[in-house]
């Protein structure tokens, strides 16, 4: 499972080609710029109005991609069903003042649309990393089996009520229903992490367990996803396909910590020998891009081993530093990881006045109670810390976000969900996204908001 919110390969198509293709570099350019454009204006207005009503900025971020998504404005779309270059209000624009010819702007969409869906999954790897230089290893260490425990309990509640429910109460058979309960595994780490950090929440006790159980929780899912997507295509699941994620995936997180205590001394002994520009940054994001793309080759998440690495680099004299010179690079990407997310939400199935979407709305009330509830248990079964905010701790892991789409992909491109159905996950995705950070917000003292940056002074 990768967290592609279009599913693309990598682009074909040449940006600086100097010979006449069928994509035209330029229009591709400007369809890039305009969508850029209109997604800092959306991720900084929606941004900014959060904050003035004491929400969480990412929620604005989310609200503002709505808007000019596929919802609303249509300025931001994607290749899809039912959407194609005459979707795009910016492809429309270009036809008006670049000259796009309309047998051209399919091509040209799609290639425009590839790009903004790198720039985002650009976004959400430095947004982990960022994240990993925040933690404390020794810290997430400690609350491990806090965190493994929470994350088990977050994939396997929400997946057997959600499987039996769909099977007994609505009388879907065993595979669609099945895939529907492991759509309800997900935890999106993304929009927790962020919303965590703004509040200066990441290096409480609840913040490094919900964080440690999402790493845990993306893990589980995948390694379920395999098992389900391998049930639906042939009947049977492949054994050696989930033990050998189950093996990768552990050595994978087992090597990064191993590595951070051999690693540090030398990539700080190697930064202070270089003399150029970006003499600190630069190292950095190469260790960060080889640990992604390392994840990424075993059949992990890319952003797994970019917050590996950031854990790795956190523990180096060089952390405080690293953070700042990240910052201005974060804030130019990671927003537009959070308006892609909202910009492909697609509010029209839940209105009710559409026959068509009444039973998947019937099933979709039935998913969001099963997904809100099955991850607020999880805090219940934190043990061994006094005084610890198990209710912040279930809430922390509702957010399906980007990783519930993804399911939702997979198990519409195999073809095994119904219309009714789909729409339900649709709907699960978006509730649990947008409600869990005002909802973090409200089960987080006001008074503590403070701790990360009393962490950092020390």
């Amino acid at each position: 499972m990768h967290l592609d919110l279009v599913s693309f390969s990598l682009p074909t198509f040449p940006l600086l080609a100097s010979t006449s293709e069928t994509v035209d570099s330029s229009l591709v350019l400007a369809g890039v710029l305009l969508s850029l454009l209109v997604s800092y204006l959306a991720s900084k207005l929606g941004g900014e109005l959060a904050n003035r009503l004491g929400l969480p900025t990412v929620l604005g971020e989310l609200i503002g991609g709505v808007i000019i998504g596929v919802s609303v404005l249509h300025l931001l779309v994607f290749p899809g069903e039912g959407i194609d270059a005459s979707s795009s209000a910016i492809m429309r624009f270009l036809e008006l003042t670049d000259g796009l010819s309309p047998a051209a702007a399919n091509s040209v969409f799609e290639a425009q649309s590839e790009v903004i869906s790198i720039l985002a999954e650009l976004g959400v790897i430095i947004l982990l990393f960022e994240i990993g230089l925040e933690s404390n290893l020794k810290d997430l260490m400690a609350v491990g089996i806090q965190a493994v425990v929470v994350a088990c309990v977050g994939v396997v509640v929400p997946f057997v009520a959600g499987t039996a429910g769909l099977m007994i109460i609505f009388g879907l058979p065993a595979i669609p229903s099945i895939f529907a309960g492991a759509a309800l595994t997900a935890t999106s780490i993304g929009i927790t992490s962020k919303v965590l950090s703004e509040m200066g929440k990441l290096n409480s006790k609840e913040g490094q367990i919900i964080l440690g159980a999402a790493v845990i929780d993306d893990i589980l899912g995948i390694i379920v996803l395999a098992v389900v997507a391998s049930l639906a295509k042939d009947g049977a699941v492949d054994v050696g396909n989930v033990v050998y994620l189950i093996v990768s995936a552990t050595g994978f997180l087992l090597g990064a910590i191993a590595l951070g205590n051999l690693f540090n001394k030398a990539f700080v002994g190697v930064v202070n020998k270089l003399k150029t520009r970006g003499e600190l940054i630069i190292p950095a994001f190469i260790f960060a891009f080889a640990m992604a793309y390392l994840a990424d080759a075993i059949q992990l998440e890319a952003i797994l081993g970019s917050f590996a690495a950031g854990l790795v680099l956190e523990e180096t004299e060089k952390r405080k530093e690293l953070q700042k010179l990240i910052l201005p690079i974060a804030d130019m990407l990671v927003p537009v990881f959070f308006v892609v997310v909202g910009s492909k939400t697609d509010l029209s199935v839940l209105n009710p006045a559409v026959p068509s979407n009444r039973e998947g709305l019937i099933m979709a009330t039935f998913l969001v109670t099963v997904a809100i509830i099955g991850k607020v248990v999880t805090g219940l079964s934190v043990f061994g810390i006094p005084q610890i905010n198990r209710l912040a701790i279930g809430v922390g892991m509702i957010p399906r976000g980007e990783v519930g789409l993804v399911f939702l992909g997979i198990g519409s491109s195999i073809g095994i969900l119904s219309k009714p159905l789909e729409a339900a996950i649709i709907v699960m995705v978006i509730v649990t996204t947008f409600l869990a950070p005002p909802l973090l917000k409200f089960v987080f003292p006001e008074q503590n908001t403070t701790q990360l940056k009393s962490v950092d002074s020390e």
